[in-house]
């Protein structure tokens, strides 16, 4: 059995990295499975592709579609046509793995099933609700198209029912990012901000915007981050800045002896610095799944979630996107009211061989 695993952008690496190792472990038990790693070049720039490879100990990818950047459509079109390319010239495998939903996880869905490749979709079944998202549209998309739905919660598994998917194509397995953040917990790296302004353990917050309800009006990012910073009790604000985020922050220009903007971490040194953080602001979904495990405060600056879980177990709080909720909520945090939370079911470490597992059986 051969399996195309789909990866073009930073979210997707996190969770197709424990699924390669799966794979590995169970090749080398003799099972009749291997794997194709297709990298679609959604995330081209190193700081946001590169540097996973290495640090997450994914092989070089077998082919690269070399995709890069452009609108939506053009992505989406620019990765449809290289993997068509791919499964026309070098052959079809047996599935097509896809995970998360970024574009690359749609393109490549709609690619393989046309060319009659069965589709297995890990992270199924999320909803925001909001069709402003890109990501809500790639969701609905891949999941209509799916054979096999992995899911990492039960709010995810009743929304699948509610599209007319029947139980039996469902699978509850847990989150493979869990999976990686519990195997390279031990290895998280001290990154050079760290020394450079003298941060201290549960003395800094750390923040990330990249979604363009906040980053893509001028005044409205400007006074979201002097809200923020004017709200942390004079501790240090680290912000590792998304590309999409810096060109709109050169033209604020925007500056505060306690914001420290740096570029974007690799996967160890970013969570080296969420673990030992005082709280997390951000408006990243996986962000607040890796908060969750680690049991640190995260407030997500979005009017809506796809990750539930993370709010109803977890220790995520959603704000919304009007910068006055930030000073009730930074009360609470100092206060020490905030809640402790809770891990979700099967949130172990485990997903990845569950998946692995269905797929032996099932192909």
């Amino acid at each position: 059995m051969l399996i195309d695993l789909i990866a073009g952008a930073r979210p997707n690496f996190m969770k197709i990295s424990p699924i390669i190792d799966a794979i590995d472990k169970a090749k080398n038990e003799g099972k009749n499975i291997d794997f194709r790693l297709i990298h679609t070049g959604q995330h081209y720039d190193k700081n946001m592709s590169g540097s996973f490879f290495d640090q997450l100990g994914i092989p070089e990818p077998d082919i690269n579609l070399g995709a890069g950047g452009g609108t939506q459509a053009e992505q989406t079109a620019a990765i449809m046509i290289g993997y068509e390319k791919i499964l026309v010239e070098k052959g079809k495998p047996d599935l097509c793995l896809v995970v998360g939903d970024v574009t690359s996880t749609m393109a490549c869905a709609i690619t393989a099933q046309k060319l009659h490749v069965k589709v297995a979709h890990v992270e199924a079944g999320i909803r925001s609700g909001d069709w402003t998202m890109p990501e809500e549209i790639n969701r609905m998309v891949t999941d209509s198209i799916t054979n096999f739905f992995f899911t990492t919660s039960e709010v995810a598994n009743e929304n699948l029912r509610k599209s007319g998917i029947e139980d039996g194509r469902i699978y509850f397995v847990g989150n493979t990012m869990i999976d990686t953040l519990l195997k390279h917990k031990p290895r998280f790296q001290k990154p050079e901000v760290w020394d450079k302004i003298g941060l201290e353990e549960g003395e800094y917050i750390v923040m990330t915007l990249h979604r363009p309800a906040n980053v893509d009006q001028e005044e409205k990012l400007k006074e979201l981050i002097q809200e923020i910073v004017n709200h942390t009790n004079g501790l240090p604000l680290v912000f590792p800045v998304h590309p999409r985020t810096r060109k709109m922050l050169e033209t604020i220009g925007i500056s505060h002896a306690k914001l420290h903007m740096i570029e974007p971490l690799g996967y160890l040194e970013f969570n080296y610095l969420v673990e030992r953080a005082k709280a997390v602001v951000t408006d990243s979904g996986g962000i607040t799944e890796e908060t969750t495990v680690m049991g640190i405060p995260c407030m997500t600056l979005r009017a809506n979630t796809e990750r539930p879980e993370t709010i109803t177990q977890g220790t995520n709080e959603l704000l919304g996107v009007d910068p006055q909720a930030i000073s009730p909520a930074m009360e609470k945090l100092f206060s020490g009211q905030w809640k402790k939370g809770g891990i979700p079911e099967l949130w172990d470490g485990q997903t990845a061989e569950r998946i692995v597992s269905v797929l032996l059986e099932k192909l």
